[in-house]
């Protein structure tokens, strides 16, 4: 946040100020200096700060009142900004790239900053660009998590729900999140399910800013302030592929010191206690997907402990081999993380109907 007052030209003092004002009395003027605002008696979280922040600035500093037309064209400018351009945004909206175009240039007129350039060298976001983007998103972050609060008091099945899972969990008979979503999208047709594969820290972290609503995937750490609750259990072992100096060796050959001989893939995002205890040596190879680490271990020149509901198609294929007696096998529990505080109605609906389906329950209408 800092970063962004900075570029708007607004002091924390003043930032604070607003805090305040939208905060307490909803008689006190934003327009009142800071020093003459009584605080309140609590102080919000960073993240509805930060927001609070957002809209203050963005009414303020670009002189203006947000109507429902501005936040149809900041949806346009996010668009071609996450698709990094006009053409590959008009799948995504809708509509042609003229009107796309008239849309940006609607908004920097509106705003009276040039927002990007876009020609023969391609779309590149200016430096005021970058700052309104970052703006905006908070902005319509905001509005989209007070139209589920809101949508939440009247008991209706609406808004949108953020998920992010760690890769490769698709092929996993227990993983029951598809299910739960296909029912509860015939109960709420006009949700709207936004799935993003992420590594587990990554997932963490953006469940305690507020980035995601559900987490889904194996953590070996812990922040405060979130629930976890499990799912089921996932089971890893050592692979090799068809090509591996292990692959035909017969199974009384095989033992722990020989497979520690040969190169590893591993992946990067293990905590020490997941890791090998071995160090790594020049020839493994360290990945941030299990999908990358399932390739490697089918070239047959790595071992790789592999989930086995991944590895199962290329061992019944003859591509891969298991190895059952080695000591990295494990079990680990796939969980469900969200924030403590309350969820949205739709957010509580779609972990409770998940928890059921995966003790083995079906979905009731809410």
């Amino acid at each position: 946040m800092a970063q962004v007052f900075r570029q708007v030209g607004v002091s924390a003092s003043t930032v604070e100020g607003a805090v305040t004002v939208m905060e307490g009395s909803r008689n006190v003027s934003l327009r009142t200096p800071v020093m003459a605002i009584r605080r309140p008696a609590y102080r919000p979280c960073s993240r509805i700060k930060s927001r609070i922040a957002i809209a203050y600035i963005w009414s303020h500093q670009c002189n203006m009142q947000v109507s429902g037309a501005d936040i149809h064209l900041l949806r346009v400018f996010d668009s071609v900004v996450r698709n990094n351009g006009f053409s590959a945004a008009q799948a995504e909206l809708g509509v042609s790239q003229p009107t796309i175009s008239n849309h940006i240039t609607a908004l920097e007129e509106r705003l009276g900053v040039k927002l990007c350039q876009r020609g023969r060298r391609g779309f590149r976001l200016t430096e005021k660009g970058e700052t309104v983007h970052r703006l905006a998103q908070d902005l319509l972050g905001t509005l989209e998590d007070m139209s589920g609060r809101l949508s939440a008091l009247k008991g209706s099945l609406t808004g949108e729900v953020r998920i992010a899972i760690v890769d490769c969990i698709a092929t996993d008979p227990q993983f029951k999140l598809p299910q739960a979503i296909g029912d509860l999208a015939r109960m709420a047709p006009t949700a709207k399910f936004n799935i993003l594969v992420e590594q587990p820290q990554n997932i963490l972290r953006g469940l305690a800013d507020g980035s995601f609503h559900i987490g889904i995937g194996a953590f070996d750490n812990r922040l405060t302030g979130l629930s976890y609750r499990a799912l089921y259990q996932e089971t890893n072992s050592l692979y090799c592929g068809e090509g591996h100096p292990l692959f035909a060796r017969p199974e009384p050959e095989i033992d722990q010191p020989r497979l520690d001989r040969y190169p590893w893939v591993h992946r990067g995002y293990w905590n020490r206690r997941r890791k090998k205890t071995q160090k790594l040596n020049d020839t493994d190879q360290v990945v941030g997907e299990i999908e990358a680490q399932l390739l490697l271990v089918l070239s047959g020149s790595y071992l790789g402990l592999l989930p086995d509901h991944a590895a199962r198609s290329y061992l019944e294929a003859g591509r891969l081999r298991r190895f059952g007696n080695c000591e990295d096998n494990f079990t680990c529990s796939m969980e469900l993380v969200t924030r403590s505080d309350p969820q949205p109605h739709l957010v509580k609906t779609l972990c409770d109907a998940l928890l059921d389906l995966s003790r083995g329950g079906s979905v009731a209408a809410t």
